[in-house]
């Protein structure tokens, strides 16, 4: 609705994931490095957390790209029954025909891995949303993972959830499970600092101008309301913007945030000196005046993020979108058999 006034190509603030502008906080690549590390190394079981909205979904396209001679079995609804569990795995390896009983998927599905490792590819099985499993699916895919060899795991699991996947995971009759992870990753909300990067990043991103139409106290006012989740930066700012077209203003101020923020029924409270008056975007973040141009390195170059410094990092990446990502699967099934 606002992309003409603002001569943008797109929506910059999307709800849906976008691996293509996917912002790389030094959590995000240290989270990547951990997956990645994994799989190459065969752990077998690795768990990745954090708060929703926080990018989880969004990184698991990353993982896919970067992680090399693996092949990804990846179920978005984990929300089934165990048997309908190893079902939806089985269909997303690539098994045109499904047996009817339990054991017989079993059977296929330890032929299946052998012959993977045969061929020196890793097989992944990647659940998202995994919070959501039930205590009996997380057993069933703990047994899962008793195929292995005398030097490695035959199956690599990526559980990715929300923190309440952690508390799931301390229950009693999951302690079999808890003792079988080996890597263990935890995506943080973006630093405060790091808002008005994001912001300009996706903005850029999206055929935008620099610098984006959002002042300095808007951006602290973001912020501190949003708590640095990305996905409540882009409400936050996306309806902003919605109100900017509908008044024909190209400049986003404080005002325009604290409706946002009493429509959304969210804290707009921005720090204050003991003389009353506002901090700055500067003074709060403790730093200088500083431009938020979007790196132009790519933001999941499979090794190069390994050794990137602590600051925060962007850039477009030319892998297909998710939803593209997500029919992957024949085509990298033809290509690697």
């Amino acid at each position: 609705m606002y992309e003409a006034f603002f001569n943008l190509q797109k929506s910059p603030f999307g709800m849906n994931p976008d691996p293509s502008c996917l912002f790389m906080t030094r959590s995000h690549r240290e989270a990547l490095a951990g997956l990645l590390y994994a799989i190459s190394r065969r752990k077998g079981f690795v768990v990745l957390t954090g708060d929703a909205g926080t990018g989880k979904t969004s990184l698991l396209p990353a993982l896919i790209r970067s992680a090399e001679s693996s092949r990804f079995s990846v179920i978005l609804t984990p929300r089934v029954n165990s048997n309908e569990f190893l079902e939806l795995a089985l269909l997303d390896f690539g098994l045109p025909v499904i047996p009817e009983t339990k054991s017989q998927r079993i059977v296929k599905l330890q032929e299946l891995l052998m012959d993977l490792r045969l061929r020196g590819i890793a097989p992944v099985l990647m659940v998202d949303e995994a919070h959501t499993l039930s205590a009996e699916t997380l057993e069933e895919i703990r047994l899962l993972t008793n195929f292995e060899t005398n030097e490695e795991k035959l199956l690599q699991v990526v559980l990715a959830g929300q923190n309440d996947l952690a508390a799931t995971l301390n229950r009693n009759d999951l302690r079999q499970l808890k003792q079988r992870i080996e890597v263990r990753m935890d995506l943080k909300p973006l630093e405060l600092a790091d808002v008005g990067a994001y912001i300009q990043y996706r903005w850029t991103h999206a055929g935008g101008s620099i610098p984006s139409p959002f002042a300095n106290e808007a951006i602290v006012l973001i912020a501190k309301a949003s708590g640095g989740i990305p996905r409540l930066v882009n409400s936050i700012c996306d309806n902003c913007l919605l109100l900017a077209y509908a008044s024909e203003k190209p400049l986003i101020g404080v005002g325009y945030v604290q409706q946002v923020l009493r429509d959304f029924d969210l804290g707009n409270s921005t720090p204050a000196r003991r003389n009353g008056s506002r901090l700055t975007f500067n003074e709060l973040n403790g730093a200088p005046t500083r431009e938020f141009h979007p790196a132009i390195r790519s933001s999941i170059a499979p090794r190069d993020f390994l050794i990137e410094d602590d600051g925060p990092s962007a850039g477009p990446t030319s892998a297909m979108s998710w939803a593209e990502r997500m029919n992957f699967g024949a085509a990298q099934k033809r290509d690697r058999s």
